[in-house]
């Protein structure tokens, strides 16, 4: 009997032993899960994190954040109005919702309205943070306006730059909405103060003038040693603050521009008045075709005439046929701004020569006659600084058979929607 239960002892003991030992490989193996668990919890989040929003780096004018846009939660509660929203980020640019743009801009009220092109409509703003902001709204969000909207952004984000406007933000490329936030500018553009609406109200003397070619040129020369065509630069696209400091804006048509290749083959885009006469003939985007542009711009502002007006004689219609003809003809007198003191101020005389002479440079058909954005750079500090030697170094010989004339090239019609509806708008404008 004493042996019986002996054994019936030693066989609970075993059983117990072996209960208590798959517990605990239980919960051994229960707790490794959970740490493991929690692992992947805390490397999903940070990796998301990472994900929403990488900064551009200061040193670099090419670091790309993420590729896709994302959405933002709306918080509509009242107990939620406290808690800052989750952002999310395009390029490393904000996401704004449409609602936060609606109330910043009185929905997009008509009183709001800073101007408008063939783009849409831009809207001064004031965000919740407090930041006065000009929102730009396009018309419609048909495929080649969400290229250009995806493309602004995409450049701008990569770019930093004293002269260039900031790009605060934008809505998402699937809204319904095409939303662009830039830092609000607010003393008009050059053209406004050249021959628009601020051209009586506030004149602009000669330095003032001087000072924003270099400072555009300056912008569009790093532009391009950041691989970027502006494609559009204008006068309209030169904002101003109140210290007349240059902000080039809308980079809707700019292109990035590999240094490894000469050209881009591309149709033409531009605003008639501007565009390189030899990109719409080869189909060929060089950085020079922002040259020819800026050479217009130096026109405009030694002479206060737009790049266009119908109502000039129709060999003049086009500034730059009329500018190569007077510099060629040596009546640089006649094309200069007679409230500039061009003939009364020698030293004006001088500077305002030497850049007609460096527009006409610019502007020569062909696209190899025509400086780099560096060389014009220099020559504008070198006239600035009223060095004879600067100036007479670059000056050039007008000698009518060293020069393809552009008056006898028709102004030539546009083979793109956007081309065509601004030449129009500015027929239908001056008619």
């Amino acid at each position: 009997m004493f042996c019986v239960c002996k054994s019936h002892s030693k066989i609970a003991v075993g059983i117990g032993a072996g209960v208590g030992a798959v517990a605990l490989v239980g919960i051994l193996g229960f707790v490794c899960f959970m740490m493991k668990r929690k692992k992947k919890v805390a490397a999903s989040k940070q990796s998301s994190s990472e994900d929403r929003f990488t900064p551009p780096s200061s040193n670099s004018a090419f670091t790309s954040t993420t590729n896709m846009s994302q959405s933002v939660p709306s918080y509509t509660s009242s107990k939620t109005d406290s808690v800052p929203p989750l952002r999310s980020f395009y390029f490393g640019v904000q996401v704004f919702t449409i609602a936060e743009l609606e109330e910043a801009t009185d929905n997009f009220h008509p009183s709001r309205e800073l101007g408008e092109g063939g783009f849409g409509t831009v809207y001064k703003g004031e965000l919740k943070d407090g930041r006065v902001v000009a929102v730009k709204r396009h018309y419609d969000s048909n495929f080649k306006r969400v290229q250009q909207f995806m493309n602004e952004v995409e450049i701008l984000a990569r770019l930093r730059h004293q002269n260039l406007v900031t790009l605060f933000g934008c809505t998402s490329r699937h809204s319904r909405e095409l939303l662009l936030v830039y830092e609000f500018i607010s003393n008009g553009t050059v053209a406004d103060h050249l021959h628009g609406n601020r051209a009586n109200s506030n004149f602009v003397l000669w330095p003032v003038r001087l000072n924003i070619a270099i400072e555009t040129a300056e912008a569009l020369a790093y532009l391009h040693a950041s691989d970027v065509i502006h494609r559009d630069v204008k006068s309209n696209n030169i904002l101003l603050d109140d210290k007349f400091r240059v902000k080039v804006a809308d980079f809707g048509l700019s292109r990035l521009f590999p240094n490894d290749v000469t050209h881009v083959s591309t149709a033409p885009q531009g605003t008639p008045g501007y565009v390189d006469p030899e990109y719409y003939q080869c189909y060929q985007l060089t950085e020079k075709s922002d040259v020819y542009s800026f050479g217009v711009v130096l026109i405009e502002l030694i002479s206060s005439l737009p790049a266009v007006d119908v109502c000039r004689h129709r060999n003049d219609v086009n500034l730059a046929n009329m500018a190569v003809n007077k510099i060629q003809s040596q009546e640089v007198h006649d094309l200069v701004d007679p409230y500039l003191g061009f003939d009364k101020d020698d030293g004006i005389r001088r500077m305002t020569t030497a850049v007609a002479e460096l527009a006409f440079r610019c502007l020569q058909q062909q696209r190899d006659m025509r400086p780099s954005m560096n060389e014009v750079l220099e020559q504008l500090r070198g006239i600035k600084s009223d060095e004879p030697g600067a100036m007479e170094a670059e000056a050039v010989n007008v000698r009518t058979e060293e020069v393809i004339l552009l008056k006898n090239i028709p102004y030539p019609p546009s083979s793109t929607d956007s081309f065509d509806d601004k030449w129009q708008e500015t027929l239908r404008r001056t008619a």
